[in-house]
């Protein structure tokens, strides 16, 4: 397979990653809200110091596309005056923390709050760049399939503290006791799981938990949707991506984002074209990455191929088109992946991008 390069961490504002159409400037919204103002303010900074496109992240995080080098200075000051900048380099890159986009109350905030002092802690500042957090507490769990290292979960009893690819976990009742939990489960994956920089908590999945991570876990299955939701209206995105004249319109009301790449209006769904608002719409059963020429590392354009295939998958699949064997956009299993080769493109059933695949021909979908 095709070789490429792992960079070991995710871009940031204030440690951007360099790509083919410029710079990716990736923003962090605290609970993964925007206000209005920040969102407006958002959108005039993605034109003024970029191409004017704007991703969304699989860890519900926003990502500026196009800026120029000489641009990104101004553009922090943009983000600070939005108060979307962290203190340091440091808390931007460990502050990953997903949080369900239906979340509700105080304790969320608080919660949050909390466990993000725990990630940033001076302690753990040599924590791998990918190392996150999953805070899903409500009753309908929602980010189990939602890539993490540590989740917080709802249990019936209280929250359940659990290391992804473990069915077993620490039953907390007070933020506190979460805390503590994570603390622990972090000195334990420190000197395990990680090898020059990386590593993921779910490799280290069989082996012998700390005293106390005995509790089962609770398996929830969520299909995210577009349509009303109790916080407002969940709308689709095209492969996760919109243009700033889009987010400006988007920003009447206070806006969520998701691990999905959808976002939650809190609010009603302005009339503007490219939404995606029918839970049967086919581009919902594809994804693509930037694909070539927009990242250095693909091989082959990705986004047409996948907008000309949606229709063809069946409902209830999905088909990954990939730049390259990294599978950056879905690196999870897909039912039907198509990776990039300097020739064309291979199809992979039910794998990942970096499997073994057949040479793709027009029909074989």
């Amino acid at each position: 397979m095709t070789s490429f390069t792992v960079q070991g961490w995710c871009p940031g504002a204030l440690r951007p990653m360099a790509s083919g159409d410029g710079l990716v400037v990736r923003i962090r919204p605290r609970m993964a809200r925007l206000t209005p103002a920040q969102a407006q303010g958002i959108a005039q900074a993605a034109r003024r110091h970029g191409n004017g496109l704007i991703d969304l992240s699989a860890r519900a995080n926003i990502q500026l596309r196009g800026v120029r080098p000489e641009a990104h200075l101004p553009l922090l000051d943009d983000l600070a005056a939005l108060d979307l900048l962290d203190s340091s380099e440091m808390v931007e890159r460990h502050r990953n923390l997903t949080v369900s986009p239906f979340w509700q109350g105080e304790v969320w905030q608080t919660l949050s709050e909390a466990v993000t002092r725990v990630l940033t802690a001076p302690e753990h500042a040599t924590l791998p760049g990918k190392f996150g957090v999953t805070l899903d507490i409500a009753a309908a769990m929602v980010l189990q399939s939602t890539a993490a290292d540590l989740r917080i979960e709802h249990h019936p009893k209280g929250w359940l503290v659990r290391p992804d690819g473990f069915a077993t976990g620490a039953l907390v009742q007070t933020i506190s006791e979460t805390c503590e939990a994570l603390t622990r489960l972090i000195a334990w994956f420190m000197p395990r799981g990680v090898v020059q920089g990386r590593g993921r908590m779910a490799a280290l999945a069989g082996q012998p938990l700390p005293p106390g991570f005995v509790t089962p876990m609770t398996v929830s299955t969520f299909a995210p949707q577009p349509g009303a939701c109790l916080q407002g209206h969940l709308i689709g995105l095209e492969f996760g991506q919109m243009t700033a004249d889009s987010l400006v319109a988007l920003a009447e009301n206070p806006i969520r984002i998701t691990p999905w790449r959808m976002i939650l209006i809190e609010g009603a769904v302005p009339a503007i074209p490219g939404l995606i608002t029918d839970p049967a719409d086919p581009r919902l059963r594809v994804t693509a990455c930037t694909g070539a020429p927009g990242c250095p590392q693909a091989l082959q354009p990705t986004r047409d191929l996948a907008r000309n295939l949606a229709a063809r998958v069946p409902m209830g699949q999905h088909l990954h088109v990939s730049g390259c064997a990294k599978g950056c956009a879905h690196p999870a299993r897909a039912d039907l992946t198509l990776t990039a080769t300097p020739a064309g493109f291979t199809l992979i059933r039910n794998g990942r991008a970096g499997d073994v695949g057949i040479p793709y021909h027009d029909k074989a979908i």
